[in-house]
């Protein structure tokens, strides 16, 4: 048996049902997990904006705006509509990486104001960097409306046994944030606040070339807050503790949790500096649908027999697939404790790609580098 499948190419859901139909069926168990992420094509820039939390200036004019970030678990969710308007836009040269964010903000706080202290306890806007698409070896920064910085490295992600490394530090990064209201006046109503950051490539130990694919998403937390004796207090449930932070994205995860890097959004970088190309999706990522298929698979499987199926057959997922009219073979090698997942077009019509139980995934050639 062949299982026939083409992912769509078009960016994250506006329409669920639409999606439902088009979800192989293969997929639908997990389908949160598999809404098309969004994608972002990159053009250079001749003369670099200053980052001084300005996003009006000239140097920003040829860079489109994103969509309206969403609710972080995506279009498949009940979870109503962002409150306040988020987007973000991209440029970039030799040297960095520059994003420009607006935050729409009835009243604008901040308190946390030391470097690498967590800055999501303060609403805050969030950068998260993968810039080789495996999964492991990615990069968080975050900023609040007092311009404080907290950044930090992952080997891996929280879920796969990864922790934090708060001493890295993105050395060289420069980062601005307007206010466009007063900063923690509770006695009058804000238009929101604007973010302005040149990340420099050589921080990420990566050096992006024209048509570069780079896994990126951008989270904004939001605190459900009320005015106590003039300040800002967060909303608190029952039991005294701060109602959970409302979460929203770029690109929606699915899942409330930021750290599942193979949900993020696409970054494709362009060395054109107006009349962008379209966005590519390389064959590689429809490939590796099928990894993540067979890696949620294999975790519930574990959650469930505590150890990991030893076969694809008893995860449900046939060997032999389809994927835009090219055949494509399916293998897996598991111990109770661990496997690796590999997918590979036949007659070499696609270098293989592979899987393992900590979500690393590797490409063996250059296909979708």
């Amino acid at each position: 048996m062949c299982v026939a499948i083409i992912f769509p190419l078009h960016g994250f859901c506006q329409d669920a049902d639409s999606v439902r139909q088009n979800m192989p069926e293969a997929f639908k168990e997990f389908e949160r997990m598999f809404v098309p992420p969004a994608h972002y094509v990159v053009g250079r820039v001749a003369e670099p904006p200053v980052i001084d939390g300005n996003i009006d200036e000239k140097a920003w004019e040829s860079a489109a705006w994103s969509g309206e970030f969403q609710d972080i678990e995506g279009c498949l969710s009940p979870r109503p509509k962002p409150a306040f308007l988020t987007k973000i836009k991209m440029l970039w040269d030799n040297e960095y990486l520059y994003v420009a964010a607006q935050l729409e903000e009835k009243h604008v706080w901040a308190k946390l104001d030391q470097y690498d202290q967590i800055v999501f306890y303060d609403n805050d806007f969030e950068v998260f960097i993968d810039p080789r698409n495996t999964t492991h070896h990615y990069f968080e920064i975050e900023i609040n409306a007092l311009n404080t910085i907290f950044d930090l490295y992952l080997p891996k992600p929280y879920n796969t046994g990864g922790s934090a490394l708060i001493s890295w530090d993105c050395k060289g990064l420069q980062h601005a944030v307007k206010v466009h209201g007063t900063l923690n006046d509770a006695t009058d109503e804000d238009r929101g606040w604007t973010v302005e950051m040149a990340i420099p490539f050589k921080s990420l130990d990566a050096a992006p070339r024209d048509r570069s694919l780079w896994r990126i998403n951008f989270s904004r937390v939001e605190w459900d807050t009320q005015v106590v004796d003039g300040k800002y207090i967060k909303k608190a449930g029952a039991d005294g503790k701060p109602l959970p932070e409302n979460n929203w994205v770029w690109s929606p995860q699915g899942v409330v949790n930021m750290h599942c890097p193979e949900r993020w959004g696409y970054l494709m970088f362009s060395d054109a500096e107006t009349q962008l190309p379209e966005f590519e999706m390389p064959y590689s990522e429809l490939q590796r649908q099928w990894l993540w298929l067979v890696y949620y698979k294999q975790r519930k499987y574990m959650m469930e027999h505590r150890k990991y199926a030893a076969s694809l057959q008893e995860l449900g997922i046939d060997s032999a697939i389809s994927i835009n009219g090219i055949g494509n073979k399916l293998t897996m090698e598991a111990t109770p404790f661990q496997f690796t997942a590999m997918i590979a077009g036949e007659n070499d019509a696609a270098p293989p790609i592979s899987i393992n139980n900590e979500g690393l995934v590797r490409a063996f050639g250059r296909f979708g580098r």
